[in-house]
């Protein structure tokens, strides 16, 4: 029985290293390390794994063309929670990526019953905060987007509510709208190759997301003219159900090859040779020729009060325009991974991957590797104490704010209808 992973729960409570194995998500270290300069969340292992990126970490090598994209559900104010898929698809677009960022309106409205003023009202901060962090794409709301609403109803077409059961655990009970909103999403995931050609996609996300991803590259594989598999001596191309004008132009394409019904056999080319002739033949007859979207998938940051992060508990985390009282009651009381009295502190030395405050700065709020790792080994060795350390930790999260306030504010034009 496969676990159940659901996007719109609140709980943060996943075993990833299962879920990545039952799911196939594999390492993310291993294809990034070609990548020059890698951010931190690379660098110190937050996103831990990934689907198809050595795709995207060679168009990034290469310069070629390659796509990232992620949405936000505008339920409520922007907050730390989502400040790391913020930071992945920012990077991702100065990498050469070209960014669509999908406010999903439709989504909110459907299950979590916002307005549609409130979703325009929130869908506003996300992207102020998007641009402040360094992004450079493109952005929509669902319900404005008539082009996505007409690939979300072909999406539509490849999906039954079996599956929907399977991968949501829906019922009877949930209603139609929310089905709709999942069709939505699968076509965000797409859009971008329908509008600028089929290229490598990559969607940043938590792992509680992958459920979109797998259905995504499920319905994408659906909506392909041709499968290529690779036979001992070249490929098998498979129809599904492609145009005779496709099949003559894919013989006409290759040599060596032997046509049958439904499949044409090529000799001495590789499966990546052969798929991009294939896509781009599938695209002159009206195809959509996609490459199956990747995704990232980070580690959640546990909340201030250890657990789960969510905007449900106030004190798990900090909203960006959180008032300098609040944000220091917050910090200051923060749980820690430091020992039940002083004494035990220095004899036995802290904690820091259970600290909410050590992973905070681990996460956002310290850019320098050194001084994180001496940060660990003071604290390991009882040499930092927990409330110097929540002081200097709140003095760094004060300098982020007011910068990150600064930065939005000179943005908000971009926003701005």
């Amino acid at each position: 029985m496969q676990s159940e992973i659901n996007p719109w729960s609140a709980g943060r409570n996943i075993d990833a290293e299962k879920l990545y194995k039952e799911f196939g998500i594999e390492p993310a270290t291993p294809v990034t390390e070609k990548i020059k300069d890698k951010p931190a969340f690379f660098r110190r292992g937050i996103v831990s794994g990934q689907r198809d990126y050595a795709a995207i970490a060679d168009a990034i090598e290469k310069k070629e063309k390659f796509y990232v994209m992620t949405g936000f559900m505008p339920s409520g104010h922007p907050h730390l929670g989502h400040l790391m898929v913020m930071k992945e698809v920012a990077w991702h677009t100065q990498m050469g990526a070209t960014g669509s960022i999908s406010i999903a309106d439709r989504e909110a409205h459907a299950v979590r019953g916002i307005s549609w003023d409130k979703c325009k009202e929130f869908g506003k901060e996300y992207l102020k905060c998007l641009f402040a962090l360094g992004y450079d794409g493109k952005y929509y709301y669902q319900s404005e987007n008539n082009a996505l609403k007409d690939l979300a109803f072909e999406s539509a077409i490849k999906i039954n509510f079996s599956e929907l059961f399977a991968i949501y655990g829906f019922s009877q009970e949930t209603a139609l709208a929310h089905a709709m909103s999942v069709a939505t999403q699968v076509a965000d995931i797409l859009y971008p190759q329908t509008q600028y050609g089929p290229a490598p996609t990559i969607v940043p996300v938590g792992i509680d997301q992958d459920p979109h991803i797998r259905l995504t590259r499920d319905v994408a594989n659906k909506m392909r003219m041709f499968t290529v598999l690779k036979t001992p001596k070249g490929v098998s191309i498979r129809s599904k159900n492609a145009p005779e004008k496709a099949m003559d132009k894919i013989c006409s394409a290759f040599k060596n090859c032997k046509r049958y019904e439904g499949h044409i056999d090529v000799e001495g080319i590789s499966v990546t040779e052969a798929e991009e002739t294939v896509r781009k033949i599938e695209t002159e007859c009206g195809g959509y020729g996609f490459f199956l979207p990747g995704a990232t998938y980070h580690t959640f940051l546990q909340g201030l009060q250890g657990g789960k992060m969510s905007s449900s508990i106030p004190e798990s985390l900090f909203s960006f325009d959180e008032s300098e009282k609040d944000l220091k009651k917050k910090i200051m009381n923060s749980l820690t991974g430091g020992r039940t009295t002083l004494e035990e502190q220095k004899k036995l030395g802290g904690e820091p991957e259970k600290c909410s405050i050590y992973l905070l700065n681990l996460f956002h709020m310290t850019e320098d590797d050194d001084e994180l790792k001496e940060m660990c080994r003071a604290c390991k060795a009882g040499e930092l104490m927990c409330g110097t350390c929540k002081k200097e930790t709140l003095e760094r999260v004060k300098e982020f704010l007011k910068d990150f306030n600064e930065k939005m504010d000179e943005v908000s034009h971009k926003v701005e209808e």
